[in-house]
């Protein structure tokens, strides 16, 4: 097909669409094809697509076809625009690999140029049908568009388009009257509007919610009064003309007054708790009537009430994402919130359920703390004490950790941690997450605790006067800082045996000054290191330092070194998590290699256990009854000879016996002679 031809053809068809159509909302080019779309500065870079839907019917081409319609960009007024549509015939164009629009606006000279190029060859394929939304113009201006194809093909076509002059927007006052909760429009003389309360959106006016969506025709010189639900920062007032698609005149008044707005901004917003303890993640959604963007952060109450302060978390802002916040690694809880700002207001929303993934008690026993923590989910949790003073309570060393292991079923952790002062509080938390809130426990120690406080008193207080009796034997060495260390080694089996337990433990570290090594006090290493490898290093380091493994008994731990037997007789392997049977198999090991436990020594209560509960392969070890042998216990653990007897059967020792079988409680059988325990 030749040149003249073309031209002729081209010009045989001309379509001018009248009327301005929808609001475009960002400049676009659609095609029947694979596009893309490049463009000068003065049209950015437009996005090419495919249409999804069917558009206006197909032209025949070659044609172009000029219309007017409203561009309407974020955050900028609308204004007039040309639309264009055209299309190019498939045969004599095969090798054509784009086209090009040529703008220009008379009067302003203002220029500018797209061009639309073929993804994608097709040979034999059906006509160009393409329509670039919008070309930006004045009104009342005189537009020309002009078209070629890239290459040149000889096809060229250039067409007008005058875009109409828009009148003015209708004129109108309004009043706020914050006592009926509404706007009062004043229409002046002349032709009646129709006016309506809306809020601004991104690209649209939005009507209010029912029953505050009104749309009034008012008359000249008249006034009505239109209610509102919320006074929020996008409601706006807009009036037009009792003619179709006429202009329209928007006003926002209370955009940019935060003292108007404020008190009634959160009461507009809904928020939706997404928030989840299996994803350590807090996730809210808004639904707001205005396109906010507040930012959130973290922050925390001390109690669960609305009205309590909300302390700030420091570098925890939230994510946001279509007005959906995030935030991970997150304790989720009722009372760990979000605080959402926006300007100089502010509100907090706390997660909705009040349920928790995990929770603590406590409960005092002796001279130490007992922590009992359910979780339902994998966590790791610290601990710490702490002494309230003015109002605070700030965590003091050591950190005391406990596991929940990944994969593990939901059950009862437990902690103990040694009291240094009476009145002493803890503050638990979950360690495994960036953010979590610290919770504050003051154990009450009421009459029921008493029995067993005054057990462990009793023991501190009578290990403190043997030693100031007794101080010139029991003197740690010197030039050993802190005497030489021991390793406690016990069987769980009872909360009274623990007590003792820690009692005994804090006793040596606090008035022997021995290194007492015990893995409820150092709960974080073993979490980290392991149960069996905390052990094994600990027994090497008191062989290395000629120190003493206090091996303290129990009925219990003898039916826990029966079953240790018959694990071992039947190649069962080692539990990675049992102390106390590895320290059987290490005893053992030593027990044979040697014929004797060098360094280790075994104690029972005499409350707690008989002689006869010791199994036979144990009692060559040095034994020790409590409290009756406690000089000499303290005695091998100095590495000395026993103390003398004016201190091991002073006044100190039967006040130690008669308060401890009075903590103890009545209805226990006694006890045998001490001095069987090795023979029995």
């Amino acid at each position: 097909m030749g040149r003249p031809v073309l031209i002729a053809a081209a010009a045989a068809l001309l379509l001018l669409l009248p009327g301005a159509g929808a609001a475009v909302t960002r400049l676009r080019v659609s095609a029947n094809f694979e596009c893309r779309a490049t463009a000068d500065s003065t049209l950015s870079r437009p996005r090419c697509r495919r249409p999804a839907r069917p558009g206006p019917p197909p032209l025949m081409p070659p044609a172009l076809a000029l219309s007017t319609a409203r561009l309407c960009l974020p955050s900028q007024p609308c204004q007039p625009c040309l639309r264009v549509r055209l299309a190019l015939p498939a045969a004599g164009l095969d090798d054509v690999r784009g086209l090009q629009l040529n703008f220009l606006e008379l009067g302003s000279n203002r220029a500018g140029w797209l061009q639309v190029w073929r993804r994608h060859r097709a040979p034999g394929s059906s006509p160009w049908q393409v329509q670039f939304d919008c070309f930006p113009a004045e009104s009342g201006r005189q537009v020309l568009v002009s078209l070629r194809t890239i290459p040149d093909r000889g096809l060229a076509i250039s067409r007008s388009h005058l875009i109409a002059a828009e009148p003015p927007g209708p004129v109108f006052t309004h009043t706020w009257v914050p006592e009926v909760r509404a706007i009062e429009v004043w229409v002046p003389e002349g032709p009646a509007l129709m006016v309506r309360l809306c809020h601004q959106l991104a690209l649209e006016c939005e009507e209010l919610p029912r029953p505050f969506h009104r749309q009034v025709l008012v008359p000249g010189g008249h006034h009505v009064s239109l209610p509102y639900e919320f006074l929020v920062p996008c409601l706006c007032i807009e009036a037009s003309y009792a003619l179709h698609d006429s202009p329209r005149s928007k006003r926002c008044p209370f955009r940019d007054q935060p003292a108007a707005y404020g008190p009634e901004l959160w009461s507009s917003v809904r928020f939706h708790d997404y928030s989840a303890s299996s994803k350590d993640q807090m996730a809210m959604v808004l639904s707001t009537s205005c396109p906010l963007r507040p930012r959130a952060t973290l922050c925390w109450r001390e109690v669960a009430d609305e009205t309590a302060p909300c302390h700030d978390i420091p570098n925890s802002t939230a994510s946001e994402e279509e007005q959906a916040y995030t935030l991970d690694k997150v304790d989720v809880h009722p009372q760990l919130c979000f605080r959402f700002s926006y300007g100089n207001s502010t509100h907090v929303e706390c997660p909705h359920r009040q349920e928790t993934a995990w929770n603590v008690s406590v409960s005092a026993r002796g001279l130490q703390l007992h922590l009992r923590l359910t979780s339902s989910i994998p966590a790791a949790f610290s601990a710490a004490l702490c002494q309230r003073r003015g109002g605070q309570c700030e965590p003091e060393a050591p950190l005391y950790t406990v596991t929940q292991l990944e994969g593990s079923a939901p059950g009862e952790l437990a902690l103990l941690l040694p009291v240094q002062v009476l009145g002493s509080c803890v503050l638990v938390w979950r360690s495994d997450v960036r953010f979590a809130r610290k919770q504050l426990l003051c154990p009450d120690v009421s009459r029921r605790h008493f029995g067993l406080l005054g057990l462990a008193l009793a023991l501190g207080l009578v290990v403190t006067v043997l030693l100031f009796n007794c101080r010139g034997t029991w003197r740690p060495a010197a030039g050993a800082p802190g005497g030489r260390p021991v390793l406690l080694l016990y069987s769980p089996d009872s909360e009274e045996h623990l007590g003792l337990v820690c009692a005994l433990a804090e006793r040596l570290r606090a008035g022997l000054g021995c290194d007492v090594r015990l893995d409820l006090w150092e709960a974080g290493c073993v979490g980290q290191t392991g149960a069996l490898p905390w052990l094994y290093a600990q027994r090497g380091r008191v062989g290395r330092q000629r120190g003493t493994v206090l091996l303290l008994w129990s009925r219990g731990s003898t039916r826990l070194f029966r079953r240790w037997r018959v694990g071992a007789a039947g190649g069962v392997p080692e539990d990675a998590h049992d102390i106390f049977g590895a320290a059987m198999a290490c005893l053992h090991g030593e027990l044979g290699a040697a014929g004797r436990g060098g360094g280790w020594v075994l104690a029972y209560f005499s409350r707690l256990c008989s002689p006869r509960d010791v199994p036979r392969p144990l009692r060559p070890l040095p034994t020790y009854r409590l409290p009756r042998q406690l000089p000499g216990l303290l005695g091998a653990l100095r590495g000395s000879p026993p103390a003398p007897r004016r201190c091991r059967r002073g006044r100190a020792e039967g006040l130690l016996h008669r308060l401890l079988e009075a903590g103890a409680g009545e209805g226990s059988p006694p006890p045998r002679d001490p001095g069987a325990a090795a023979g029995t």
